[in-house]
């Protein structure tokens, strides 16, 4: 997948006791389980050969140890627009538990008591989106699946809303990039394992 433009490589974190039970894990600073720290690992096999001019990660300590994990850890740069939404009241349950109580809520249309919109999340998005089209050059990234899915939304240019059409496992690879010149952005690959 050779391209003469930049590509940003997009790391979802590794596994942990939440994102395995579904709970959502904005701001509480879960750690990798066992086999999350060997998923992260598994990264570093996946991006063997390939070269980027920075290398940007979420503080969590998932999306951080995720960095260090895949061989990254010592050009690793914590940047606060790249945290998971913030899911306020409901933080730490799971969609099942949220919708008994509101029938019909959705994450990105609907946003969370307490905690951040959709709106929210892609004010962040469109800051690191400036930032990577001013580096105009080659970033791998390590976040949380639905800031990523935002941030891929707002590459195309898509409401912070459409990061609902786009599903990402853990420890999985996406890239952003351009199809015929810097003013088509396009989405490389997706979600890959």
């Amino acid at each position: 997948m050779s391209s003469a433009y930049p590509q940003i490589h997009l790391v979802r974190h590794g596994e942990t006791a939440w994102s395995l039970s579904g709970q959502h894990t904005g701001r509480t600073d879960m750690p990798l389980t066992p086999a999350g720290e060997a998923a992260a690992r598994d990264v570093a096999e996946r991006l063997k050969g390939l070269t980027f001019s920075a290398v940007w990660s979420s503080p969590s300590q998932r999306a951080y140890n995720t960095s260090v994990l895949a061989g990254f850890g010592d050009r690793s740069v914590r940047n606060d627009d790249l945290q998971e939404w913030d899911y306020g009241a409901y933080e730490g349950r799971t969609t099942k538990e949220i919708l008994a109580e509101r029938p019909g809520w959705n994450v990105f249309r609907d946003g969370c008591p307490q905690g951040e919109t959709a709106a929210d999340v892609g004010a962040r998005a469109d800051r690191i989106v400036s930032q990577l089209r001013e580096a105009g050059s080659s970033i791998l990234i390590f976040s949380s699946a639905h800031f990523l899915r935002v941030l891929a939304a707002r590459w195309l240019g898509l409401p912070p809303e459409g990061g609902a059409l786009f599903v990402l496992d853990t420890a999985s690879i996406s890239v952003l990039g351009y199809e015929h010149d810097l003013g088509e952005p396009v989405v490389r690959k997706w979600n890959g394992k």
